[in-house]
């Protein structure tokens, strides 16, 4: 896989599929790396180019200090997108993928064909409950939070049902570093894309979990509202859609994407 230097940062990259036609570049959430999006692999990799990466601060990808912010996950993307030399993408993003994602779709609309974003959101009204995270992270890392985080992505039933998943789930969060896990959180903190949203053009898709706690339906729905046509689709799931329903959620990407 290649290593992209972004600003001094290098970012771990992984280009699959076909060699040529449409590209699809996934970005996943936080705590996580791009093997969140293996669900989605097989499908997508019949029809696209699909382009996936490690966030700065994640997975094998390097470390810089923090705090980061969404203008600069953005324009570590459109250094990817540079350095492979590939002018315009879909975009499909989850989490703060999608908050990235919104930057990206206001600010470089040339460069993003289709966009998808997937429980998000655009503002954080009140960062009481980061600061009171953060702050345990500081002092004690993940694991003291990995209980809540887990049952905030997935739904109990999943919980119980798919057991394996759920401890490979864990495993990569608690791999993430903590210094970029705490950079991205601030970013996410900091965040506050609500006046980005009329400026994207390009035709969007919003993808919600019905039982979502971290970015409930309210907020996809306020996106969906404010982005020009966008649609919204709504899967009974909690945070990690595109993982606890996979196969709802990979129908709707590339039902989305593939769109004439």
């Amino acid at each position: 896989m290649p290593m992209i230097d972004a600003d001094g940062c290098l970012i771990n990259v992984s280009v699959e599929g076909r060699d040529s036609g449409p590209t699809v570049m996934l970005s996943n959430s936080l705590g996580t790396t791009m093997q969140m999006w293996e669900p989605q692999m097989a499908a997508l990799t019949k029809l696209f180019r699909v382009i996936r990466y490690d966030r700065r601060g994640h997975g094998k990808s390097s470390v810089p200090p923090g705090p980061y912010s969404m203008e600069r996950f953005g324009k570590d993307v459109l250094a990817i997108l540079d350095d492979l030399n590939i002018e315009r993408v879909h975009w499909c993003g989850l989490s703060i993928g999608g908050m990235v994602g919104q930057w990206l779709g206001a600010n470089a609309p040339d460069r993003f064909e289709r966009i998808v974003l997937a429980s998000t959101s655009s503002y954080f009204p009140d960062q009481t409950n980061w600061d009171k995270r953060l702050d345990v992270i500081r002092q004690s890392g993940l694991a003291p939070i990995a209980n809540s985080v887990i049952a905030s992505w997935f739904t109990r039933d999943f919980r119980e049902r798919e057991p394996e998943i759920i401890k490979r789930v864990r495993e990569m969060l608690l791999a993430t570093p903590i210094e970029g896990y705490i950079g991205a959180s601030q970013a996410i903190a900091s965040m506050d894309n609500r006046e980005l949203l009329p400026s994207i053009k390009s035709p969007t898709l919003i993808i919600a979990g019905r039982q979502d706690p971290s970015t409930p339906l309210a907020m996809n729905e306020f996106i969906r509202g404010q982005i020009p046509g966008a649609s919204l689709t709504i899967l009974d799931s909690s945070h990690l859609s595109n993982i606890e329903q996979s196969h709802d959620f990979t129908e709707a990407l590339v039902g989305f994407l593939t769109q004439r």
